[in-house]
């Protein structure tokens, strides 16, 4: 497939349109993107966990999805899943919190 040079800037553009829809987000997959920005979500989140002298020990599992943070796992006590909940409320790019977290 030959491209003459007149065609080049058409060429390019459909290209790039073909590069972002490919990348784009559906209701159920999140695009490049979001998948970067939910994996930095999910680290800082279990950073935090792991700072706080509490939770640190504990079994907390943190997955994040378009920004909503689910966190599953044991904890010790009601006061526990408050923090976690607390911790990860308070990290940045972090839409809202699914609590799944159950007492041992």
């Amino acid at each position: 497939m030959s491209i003459s040079i007149r065609n080049f800037p058409t060429f390019i553009v459909a290209a790039m349109l073909a590069l972002l829809v490919g990348c784009a987000s559906t209701e159920d997959q999140a695009g490049t993107g979001e998948y970067i920005d939910d994996t930095v979500i999910t680290t800082k989140v279990k950073a935090a966990i792991f700072n706080d002298p509490e939770l640190k020990s504990m079994e907390i599992n943190v997955e994040t999805f378009k920004g909503v943070v689910q966190m599953s796992g044991f904890v010790n006590s009601q006061a526990d899943i408050n923090q976690a909940v607390r911790l990860a409320r308070e990290v940045k790019g972090v839409k809202s919190v699914k609590n799944d977290m159950k007492l041992k």
